[in-house]
């Protein structure tokens, strides 16, 4: 996963095997796609009532239009131009020429209805990741992943013990906190204990994206994918968990392949103060994180309402008691005659916490990436590509 959390700027190596994991999988879809274009038929889609725009202007400029997009997206490091910016303006003109097309036939009511669906189910997906993505971000805030890195450096195991602890620790984060986090923040730790060990901080790093992926795929929060696919309502929550032990195999036999080439020995010990890490809440976080996932759930299977709205409750969980910590904190003062005494701070401390920060800390590019994509590929199934890529492939 694909979530937004802010980390050391040297984790370059699980960034770059998870963008181009994606690049390769929508450049795959993207000629899928091109190749459809010039088989595609002239007839109606079954299951809608607009016109299939497929062997027209307006759907060869938009599939143009969508790969220029892309081959923007797949040059972000080398251009330095932020991915959200070329699929916005995109999924903007694409749309517009789908208005102008319907316009001139006087049918605009089903354009409308059309961006009216695909911006919902974005609107779900968003919000959904924004709670998740704040969750994450107020536990970065509290120090609970660099407790757990330093509880690991200290412990002196060897680089052995820590390929495989660091692996099953992204497996099994992956399906909560979703893999791109898992692997960022699993690859600091290694990174930490690994200095001086590049071959193990190159295979533990490989081995924490293997991990994560794999464990993100048997949970609809571990991967964008089967968050889509969950949200949808095309598979339910309990099905995905059918998918643990293929998910365990495929994690575990790369592992065991790369073990043996995992350097012998241990790291120098470090001996760090896991309390001085480890801020006010933040157990209590990573447990209300716990609570809004059950509650999502919750919602989803039990009650029949979107599991968007079980995570909108979860945020306020998260707000209440942020403005607990915020009333409750205390600072000791000094007074001139060296009395010590406690004092009511009102945001002035560093141990203060704002859950809105927590908010304004979200990936946004990611979040803006996403509703271009969704709504660019929504308009390009609005045209008749999409339905058409499906037939081609499976019937």
């Amino acid at each position: 996963m694909k979530t937004g959390v802010i980390v050391n700027a040297s984790i370059t190596l699980p960034i770059r095997v998870e963008h181009q994991k994606m690049k390769t999988l929508i450049l795959v879809l993207t000629v899928c796609l091109a190749v459809y274009s010039g088989q595609s038929s002239a007839e109606t889609l079954a299951d809608t009532s607009h016109f299939d725009l497929t062997q027209t202007w307006v759907g060869y400029l938009s599939l143009v239009l969508f790969c220029i997009a892309y081959c923007l997206v797949i040059l972000e490091e080398k251009i330095h131009l932020r991915k959200s910016k070329p699929v916005l303006l995109v999924a903007g003109i694409i749309w517009m020429i789908i208005g102008i097309k319907y316009a001139q036939h006087g049918i605009s009511h089903e354009v409308e209805e059309g961006i009216r669906h695909i911006f919902l189910e974005y609107a779900e997906l968003f919000f959904f990741l924004l709670v998740a993505m704040t969750y994450i971000n107020s536990m970065i805030d509290r120090g609970v992943f660099e407790a757990l890195r330093s509880w690991l450096v200290s412990r002196q195991y060897s680089y052995k013990a820590l390929f495989w602890i660091t692996g099953l620790l992204a497996f099994f984060i992956s399906p909560i906190a979703d893999n791109l986090t898992t692997a960022l923040i699993m690859c600091a730790v290694v990174l930490a204990v690994g200095k001086g060990k590049p071959k193990f901080v190159s295979l533990a790093c490989i081995n924490i994206v293997v991990a994560a992926n794999a464990g993100g795929a048997f949970s609809p929060f571990g991967d964008i994918t089967t968050l889509m696919v969950w949200q949808k309502g095309i598979l339910e929550f309990g099905e995905f968990l059918n998918l643990f032990i293929p998910s365990l195999v495929n994690f575990l036999v790369p592992a065991l392949i790369m073990n043996f080439a995992v350097t012998n020995g241990r790291p120098e010990r470090a001996e760090v103060d896991d309390d001085a890490l480890l801020k006010r809440g933040g157990f209590m976080i990573v447990g209300l994180f716990f609570v809004t996932i059950v509650t999502a759930v919750c919602f989803h299977n039990f009650l029949h309402i979107p599991p968007v709205y079980g995570m909108m409750l979860g945020l306020a969980y998260l707000k209440i008691y942020g403005y607990y910590l915020k009333q409750s904190l205390k600072v000791e003062i000094v007074d001139s005659s060296g009395v010590v005494s406690d004092h009511l701070d009102r945001g002035h401390s560093k141990d203060d916490f704002d859950v809105f920060d927590r908010v304004a800390q979200a990936e946004w590019d990611t979040l803006l990436f996403f509703y271009g994509v969704i709504l660019a590929v929504g308009g390009l199934s609005f045209i008749g590509y999409l339905s058409g890529v499906s037939t081609f492939l499976y019937v």
